[in-house]
């Protein structure tokens, strides 16, 4: 597959926040997409490189997420957390209303949820098909290059 015929994936995720997690499962996930054949946006690398300093700063930050969103051809999100991240909510409920491709990440044990179908909010899912939903879930970095689940198979287009 050449460079430019990569699927670009925006990488909705809580972890640029910390530098811990930047170098750490940030890193890893990322590596792990790249490794499966998209082309990762990753948020806080693409748009948070900002003097924070000048004002407008955080709506400049948010636009530029927006757009990536939007010109992105699917998203991968990081669910973790009891609930989720906000950020990532927002940017996951954008995606679902252009109908992205949704893949969701969770190696967050915890349960929240409010259904017996689904580990999380049922409205985090309704970007996902109601029957083989599962194959769009992950929960270890090491099922992101799986060949049978969703993210590679609509990798391989």
């Amino acid at each position: 597959m050449t460079m430019a015929s990569r699927k670009t994936l925006y990488l909705a995720n809580p972890y640029g926040f910390s530098a811990q997690q930047r170098d750490g499962p940030l890193k890893t996930l990322v590596a792990a997409l790249e490794a499966a054949g998209a082309e990762v946006w990753e948020p806080f690398a693409r748009n948070n490189v900002i003097d924070r300093t000048v004002p407008g700063w955080a709506y400049r930050i948010g636009q530029a997420d927006l757009r990536d969103v939007r010109e992105a051809d699917g998203m991968f999100a990081v669910v973790n957390g009891c609930p989720p991240d906000e950020g990532v909510m927002v940017e996951l409920g954008m995606a679902v209303a252009w109908e992205k491709s949704v893949f969701l990440f969770r190696d967050d044990f915890r349960r929240c949820t409010d259904s017996e179908t689904y580990p999380l909010n049922l409205m985090v899912f309704t970007g996902l098909p109601e029957n083989g939903w599962e194959a769009h879930w992950y929960s270890d970095v090491e099922e992101i290059g799986d060949p049978d689940k969703a993210l590679a198979r609509w990798l391989r287009g």
